[in-house]
C-alpha cells in the first residue's frame, strides 16, 4: 500500500512540476491545494530536498522548486526515497535484501517467485513513469472526464 508520506510528496512533486515556470512555491500554497498537513509536508519536502530532488530558497520569492527535469524524476525514485524499497518481502529486494529466516530454499519457494513477479511489475510501471508521463495522464484523464460531462 502506498503510504501517505509517498502520496502527498508525489502530489506535491507534481505540482510542482506542472508550476515550474512559476518559480519556487511555499510549503503552504502545497499544502493548501491538496488539503496536506503542512509539518508533514514540510519534512516530506525536506527528504526530497536531501535526496536533490528539490532545491529550495530562502526569503521573498522563496519555496521549493525542483533540481532537475520532471522528466528525469520517476515514482520509484520518490517512492523509493520516502518508503524505501518496493518490494512486499526481504528477499526479493534489491536495495534491502535480507534472506527470510524461515526459508529453506530460497530458489523454490513459492511466496518469493511470486514476489519477485510482484516487484518486478511495480518496478517496472513506477520507475518508467515520470512527472511529465503522469502529468500527461491526469490530462487525459481531465479531458475524457470534461467529455463525459458535456454529452451528459
Amino acid at each position: 500500500m502506498l503510504t501517505r508520506k509517498s502520496k502527498y510528496g508525489l502530489k506535491a512533486l507534481l505540482v510542482l512540476a506542472e508550476e515550474m515556470d512559476r518559480g519556487p512555491m511555499l510549503i503552504s500554497e502545497l499544502a493548501d491545494r491538496h488539503r496536506m498537513p503542512k509539518k508533514f509536508l514540510e519534512a516530506i519536502l525536506l527528504d526530497l530536498k536531501r535526496h536533490g530532488l528539490l532545491h529550495s530558497k530562502k526569503g521573498k520569492g522563496g519555496g521549493y522548486f525542483l533540481s532537475r527535469d520532471p522528466s528525469q524524476i520517476t515514482l520509484g525514485q520518490v517512492i523509493r526515497i520516502l518508503d524505501g524499497p518496493l518490494a512486499l518481502i526481504p528477499c526479493v529486494s534489491q536495495t534491502a535484501y535480507v534472506k527470510c529466516e524461515e526459508c529453506i530454499d530460497e530458489e523454490t519457494c513459492g511466496i518469493r517467485l511470486a514476489m519477485k513477479d510482484v516487484r518486478d511489475a511495480t518496478a517496472k510501471i513506477l520507475d518508467n513513469t515520470s512527472l511529465v508521463s503522469l502529468h500527461a495522464q491526469v490530462a487525459r484523464a481531465g479531458r475524457r472526464a470534461s467529455r463525459r460531462a458535456a454529452r451528459k
